[in-house]
Formats: structure tokens, C-alpha cells, sequence
């Protein structure tokens, strides 16, 4: 069939092309399934996908509108734009203190129960300005897309209070306009409970069900409810009546679940449908289980421990066995993941969860785009899918996790425009 659409930008010589095409969300052995097209091309055509195949072959099928984009990748490897389903990107102040009192020994709840911790964000984010919180959001956005990720999912749970978790959303919402990078926005309301809620978390239970869940509906300022179920924070049975209240006001679900202890949180989130369970460092036997018999993703956050210290990292090897659906993210937030690398967690994802390269790049292509509910969209290099690729200096995909700590993006485009070249 001839292709009426003209390219407007053309990649060609593509050493080894990772279209991701294939079957969504990947399980099992088939995250190893990358469709891979050795010497490939691609073709866009304004903001999508217009061809993908042999380079020869795309060069002599697809016709070129005046002005086309020629880029000779020379033999680099190219991925769709990785995608990071699970990031906190608003805040100001930074907490290296803590980072250096946990170096000495102080665990994370123990910094948390004597006033750090997301508390410690919370009361800096209520009193810094919009225009501060925009340009320092920016600049991380900006390092995202550095690292050849083109969309994360993005969370409140800073402010703890109507106005400011609604200033939080907004700035999401703003950016979203602003900058490259799609932010797919999430509340976060239930992170903790607030300094004034400290006597009497009930009523701060009723202000989340009552005024805060129907602003951000309201404002259509969420996607997502999201919740820190864990021990000491919101257990169970709260967890569930906040976020049944949250669904049944139009909003999909994710969970923090089982990270610090294992308190049954995947359990719960397979049991609501919740488009994934994030964390699992500790999710039982019963909880991978639960998890793959249900349409759940569990979004896995090796570079939280790495940062914590921690010995134990979330069974990875176990839950691609029982065919659990698995991604990985930064967990990008000031106090327990400070990074704006997905390449860094891949290589963490390796070393400490047995990942092998082809799994992880599973997992921050076509399984984050399912754990943020963009899977038709994103996450695949196939006709008609958007066109966010990324093109690494590098001749074979394993290098990835292999070298690390530096960052090999060579070019990202997004929505068919080239907005990093390196």
C-alpha cells in the first residue's frame, strides 16, 4: 500500500533499531522480545511514526517532504524514548543532610518520625514560591530528557493540603505545556500525614476524601490517586477506603506498596485493579502471586534502595517467572532517590535484581507506557505510535547497563523534533 503521508524527518543506518513491536504489556520471556531490526530506519511524519523497517528499505518507500530531517545514526543503537512511571519532580528543597545522616547509621524512618523526611519537603513547599518550584521542576525535567526519557508520570504529595497539593498539580499542569517531556500527573495526597494532623489523622482522612479528592477531579488536574501504604504512614484499611473514594471520583489507581515492610499492599492493589503497585522490596509470596493473576504493574525502584543503603533489593527474577508485569523508574524525589538517570537504575536493576539489558529496556519502554496507561501511544517504535526515540551512542544495546554512570544519549527527539543533540 503506498504511503501517502511524506517523512519529515528520516533516520536511517541505525545499527541495531529497538522498535519494541509486539505483544503490550510484556511477561515473562517475551521482555526479552525486544524486535529488534538490524541496519534499520525509521520515518516520521510530523509527531508519529510513518515507517520502520531495513534502512534501505524505508529510505526507498518512504517519500521525503521538502525540508526533511536527514540523520545518519552511523551504526548507534535507537530506542523509543524511555519512559519513567514513577517520579516526584516537584519540590525545592533538596535533603543531602539526611542522605549523610543515613551514611551514619540513622535509618529512613527514624529521620522521618523526628520531623524529616517528605514532612520536612512539605513544610518547605507550602512557603516556596510557584516561580521557584516551575524553574527548579524545569531543570529536572530538562535532565530527564538529557537521559533519553521522554514521558514520567508525576506526583503531588508534597503540600498535604488542599492549596497545596492543587499548586503542585497546576505546576504539573503548566510545565505540561512548557516543556518536551509529557508528564502524565498523579495525586499523592495520602504520602503522609501533616504536622497539624498529627493528633487526630481521621480528620485528615475526611479532608482527602471529602475537599481534596473532589478539587483535583474537579480541576482535572489528576489522572492517578496514589498512596503510601506502609506501615506507620496509612495502613490497609485506610488505604482502601481513600482509594475506593478516589476511584469512585474518576480516578485510577497506584499504590507505594510493601517497601519497608511487607504489609500486604500488592494484595491490596491487585485487588482494586490498580494500574500498578510501586516499591515491592518486600512484597510476599502471596503478593507476586495476587499481582500476576491481575492486570497490575509492579513498578520496581532499585535506585530508592541503592540510595537508602539497603541490603534487599524488590524480587525481580521472581516476578518475571510467575509472570508478573514489570517496570522500572528512578523514584526521582529529593529525599530517598535523588536521580534523573533511568540508565543508572537499568545498570542497578542488573547488578542488584539479575535484569538482564533486554528485560530492563522491557520495562522503561512498553511496560512503563502500560503503568501510566499510555501503552497505545508510547513506548513502541510502530506506525502510528508517537515519535519520541532515542538515539545512544553505543553499537550494542547491552552497553547499556554495562556502562554506567555516564550518559550515552546522544540525541532525543520528541514528537518528531530533535530536542537534545549531544
Amino acid at each position: 500500500m503506498p504511503i501517502e503521508k511524506k517523512a519529515t524527518l528520516l533516520i536511517k543506518n541505525i545499527g541495531q533499531l529497538i522498535t519494541m513491536a509486539g505483544d503490550v504489556p510484556r511477561i515473562g520471556r517475551s521482555m526479552s522480545d525486544l524486535g529488534l531490526i538490524e541496519n534499520g530506519g525509521i520515518a516520521v511524519a510530523g509527531d508519529e511514526i510513518l515507517a520502520v523497517g531495513v534502512s534501505d528499505e524505508v529510505q526507498g518507500h518512504a517519500p521525503l517532504a521538502e525540508g526533511c530531517s536527514v540523520i545518519d545514526a552511523k551504526g548507534m543503537v535507537v530506542t523509543p524514548g524511555f519512559i519513567d512511571p514513577h517520579t516526584h519532580p516537584v519540590f525545592s528543597m533538596t535533603r543531602e543532610k539526611e542522605f549523610e545522616m543515613r551514611v551514619q547509621g540513622k535509618s529512613y524512618m527514624e529521620i522521618a518520625q523526628s520531623g524529616g523526611g517528605i514532612r520536612a519537603s512539605v513544610r518547605d513547599l507550602r512557603t516556596t514560591s510557584t516561580e521557584i518550584l516551575m524553574e527548579r521542576t524545569k531543570d529536572r525535567l530538562d535532565r530527564f530528557l538529557a537521559h533519553g526519557v521522554t514521558t514520567i508520570e508525576a506526583k503531588s504529595g508534597y503540600g498535604l493540603s488542599t492549596e497545596s497539593e492543587l499548586k503542585q498539580l497546576r505546576i504539573i499542569d503548566d510545565l505540561n505545556q512548557l516543556h518536551a517531556i509529557d508528564m502524565v500527573p498523579t495525586f499523592l495526597g495520602a504520602h503522609e500525614v501533616p504536622d497539624e494532623y498529627r493528633d487526630d489523622r481521621e480528620e485528615y482522612i475526611d479532608l482527602l476524601i471529602n475537599e481534596m479528592i473532589p478539587a483535583v477531579v474537579r480541576d482535572n488536574l489528576a489522572e492517578f490517586s496514589d498512596i503510601f501504604c506502609e506501615e506507620d504512614v496509612y495502613d490497609i484499611d485506610e488505604s482502601r477506603r481513600i482509594q475506593q473514594a478516589a476511584r469512585s471520583a474518576g480516578l485510577d489507581l497506584k499504590f507505594h506498596a510493601d517497601e519497608l515492610k511487607s504489609t500486604g499492599g500488592a494484595e491490596l492493589a491487585a485487588s482494586l485493579n490498580a494500574r500498578s503497585a510501586d516499591h515491592l522490596v518486600y512484597v510476599s509470596e502471596r503478593g507476586i502471586k495476587a499481582l500476576a493473576a491481575s492486570k497490575t504493574a509492579a513498578v520496581l525502584l532499585p535506585g530508592t534502595t541503592f540510595s537508602l543503603g539497603g541490603k534487599q533489593y524488590a524480587p525481580a527474577r521472581k516476578m518475571i517467572e510467575e509472570g508478573v508485569i514489570v517496570a522500572l523508574s528512578t523514584d526521582c524525589n529529593p529525599g530517598s532517590s535523588y536521580s534523573e538517570s533511568l540508565p543508572v537504575i537499568i545498570s542497578l536493576a542488573a547488578l542488584q535484581m539479575k535484569m538482564i539489558a533486554a528485560e530492563a529496556i522491557s520495562a522503561v519502554t512498553v511496560n512503563a507506557a502500560y503503568a501510566v496507561g499510555r501503552e497505545k501511544k508510547i513506548g513502541q517504535l510502530t506506525q502510528n505510535y508517537q515519535a519520541d526515540i532515542t538515539i545512544w551512542n553505543m553499537s550494542d544495546y547491552r552497553e547499556l547497563p554495562y556502562h554506567y554512570g555516564v550518559n550515552l544519549a546522544a540525541r532525543v527527539i520528541k514528537k518528531g523534533k530533535v530536542v537534545v543533540d549531544r
